[in-house]
């Protein structure tokens, strides 16, 4: 006698469905948070090889897509006092400059369950699986409302009220036609369709300095290192710029990123503490860190970079460069950086501003630039009420005996490249030029 087949009740059948499937999306939704904030760098670096694709040298290229002549640029580039233009070409585009290359997914996935499915779900799991659905509730309240914060975030008037000496008046002039100059680009050409989009990616270079209210986007070869001990001073953690290494500046992990602080704290910042970036002329902020990362020992630069760059791009490679990545020329950089498909990934040194510090969706109050270091950063300093003694370090991180990098340098290294490729360093670093009002380099 064979035993009877079983056979489930289709109420059964549901109800095991039903289980299952609500347990598997309510781990989709943990899962959907967990990643969201922990691997943005991750998708970053997969759509930077889509940002850059058709830019690498030749030899090694497709055509370039946004390849812009010297005399159209330069018809455009005006200097500060005069009418804001821009060229033609980028008019023309139906996306979002800044944003267009850029896949964009939404900050927080929006699922809810039904009041059956959740009973269901807690006569199974019980009261973890009410404090994980209240913990995701509570995390996308909050999220909605960072979304609707405006993007970008309001420009605010700069507090002078600190500012004693009437000998800014040139500097804060100079600082306001930077601002409005910024503010005019962004307006018509920066709109932002995917306001909430990578948030934490994007304030993820950001250093606060709570005392005195500030947030400083880090913009590396650009006086980041004496900028970093002047909040270290502020903070109360040293009491002089000049007794600060260099290893304690970078290693030492002694100052806040704005990505270390919950959605509240991050809005909370943006819209009340004043913020500023440092920028520099694109050309010598890339000569500058080729010199500093492989002209010098660098025992990360040289194994990690330098390696996969000469195995790529010097034929007959000698064992030892291969081995030690040592002594990469100027020229392979710059195949390396223009690459499509790069051996290593990009490097904040020479990363663009614009993917750094994001201008257009986040309004700076102060612009400063390197060519006027001392200046615009002393005028910033009393602005903020820096104690009077505190002025910006004029001396040189690293390498002090080395001269600075200037354009006449810049001319020297830029030489012995094409002029095909020195008009692609100038595309890939097009929108820092454009923002900024940068001269076009002479190519």
């Amino acid at each position: 006698m064979q035993p009877p087949e079983m056979v489930m009740n289709p109420k059964q059948v549901f109800l095991s469905l039903l289980i299952f499937g609500g347990a598997g999306l309510l781990l989709f939704m943990y899962l959907q948070v967990w990643i969201e904030e922990q691997h943005t760098g991750r998708m970053e670096k997969k759509r930077e090889q889509k940002v850059t694709s058709g830019w690498g040298p030749v030899n090694y290229l497709q055509p370039a897509l946004r390849t812009m002549t010297t005399e159209k640029i330069q018809e455009h580039i005006t200097d500060q006092n005069s009418k804001f233009h821009m060229p033609e070409f980028l008019k023309e585009k139906k996306e979002n400059l800044l944003n267009s290359e850029r896949p964009t997914r939404d900050f927080l996935t929006k699922i809810s369950l039904s009041q059956a499915e959740d009973q269901a779900l807690h006569k199974i799991t019980g009261s973890s699986t009410s404090k994980l659905v209240e913990k995701h509730q509570r995390t996308k309240v909050l999220s909605m409302k960072f979304s609707e914060m405006n993007w970008p975030l309001d420009i605010r008037p700069l507090n002078k009220s600190l500012v004693r000496d009437n000998k800014w008046k040139n500097t804060d002039e100079t600082q306001e036609k930077r601002r409005s100059f910024l503010r005019e680009f962004c307006r018509k050409y920066g709109a932002v369709s995917h306001r909430q989009s990578h948030l934490f990616h994007m304030v993820s270079r950001i250093y606060v300095e709570d005392k005195h209210k500030i947030l400083y986007c880090e913009v590396p070869k650009a006086g980041c290192s004496n900028w970093k001990r002047i909040l270290m001073v502020l903070n109360g953690l040293a009491s002089s710029a000049y007794n600060i290494s260099h290893d304690a500046v970078h290693y030492g992990k002694h100052l806040k990123k704005l990505d270390s602080f919950d959605l509240k704290g991050i809005y909370t910042r943006l819209n009340t503490y004043t913020k500023a970036v440092f920028v520099r002329d694109p050309m010598e902020r890339l000569v500058s860190a080729f010199r500093d990362k492989f002209e010098h020992p660098n025992s990360y630069y040289h194994p990690v970079f330098g390696k996969a760059i000469i195995k790529k791009y010097r034929p007959n490679a000698c064992e030892e460069a291969l081995n030690n990545g040592s002594g990469v020329k100027f020229k392979e950089f710059i195949h390396y950086l223009l690459d499509s498909h790069r051996p290593v990934g990009m490097d904040i040194h020479w990363e663009k501003v614009s993917k750094l510090c994001y201008p257009c969706l986040i309004n700076y109050d102060f612009v400063g630039k390197f060519e006027t270091l001392e200046e615009d950063a002393n005028y910033f300093l009393q602005m903020i009420g820096a104690p009077k003694e505190l002025k910006f370090p004029s001396f040189k991180d690293r390498h002090s005996s080395d001269k600075r990098t200037n354009a006449q340098v810049v001319r020297q290294y830029l030489k012995d490249l094409s002029r095909t490729e020195r008009q692609f360093i100038y595309d890939f670093y097009y929108l820092d030029y454009l923002m900024f009002n940068y001269t076009t380099p002479f190519l």
